[in-house]
């Protein structure tokens, strides 16, 4: 049986700000991000199976990606805890905000490698994640691929 291609869009909103660089992106600034995440595998062919001719069904990758990314970046700032935005971040956190520090800087590129890592823990051994778009604004997105990371 072919291999098939499952993708599932997903939104949240965040936060943050990149320690060091030289342009705007060092202040503390938020993006309505757009997560694409892409699975591949084969149908399954056993037709007691609830979920016969289904890859994975989309609310079990749904639920994935929200336990892991969603419902852990939607609505916080990040930032690079290896920097003094530790000290932003302590008092943010100290007036009720969420924050999140992460070992890497926030950048989209970093987020989706990060992302990658989490998705694919989780994922049924029969499938693979095979793509990670993270679409940062209208114009601009990072990509991931399994087969560039192999």
């Amino acid at each position: 049986m072919s291999n098939i291609r499952i993708t599932k869009q997903f939104s949240f909103e965040t936060g943050h700000a990149l320690y060091g660089y030289d342009g705007k992106c060092k202040n503390v600034h938020g993006h309505s991000y757009t997560l694409y995440v892409t699975v591949i595998g084969k149908p399954i062919k056993d037709a007691s199976n609830a979920k016969y001719g289904m890859v994975i069904d989309f609310k079990d990758l749904k639920n994935i990606v929200k336990e892991e990314i969603v419902n852990i970046f939607d609505h916080a700032t990040v930032f690079n805890k290896n920097t003094p935005h530790v000290e932003l971040a302590k008092e943010l956190e100290n007036r009720g905000h969420n924050v999140l520090l992460v070992d890497y800087q926030p950048t989209s590129e970093m987020m989706v490698i990060d992302f990658s890592k989490k998705i694919k823990k989780r994922l049924p051994e029969n499938i693979k994640l095979h793509s990670l778009k993270l679409q940062e604004t209208a114009t601009s997105f990072a990509e991931w691929f399994a087969r560039d990371n192999e």
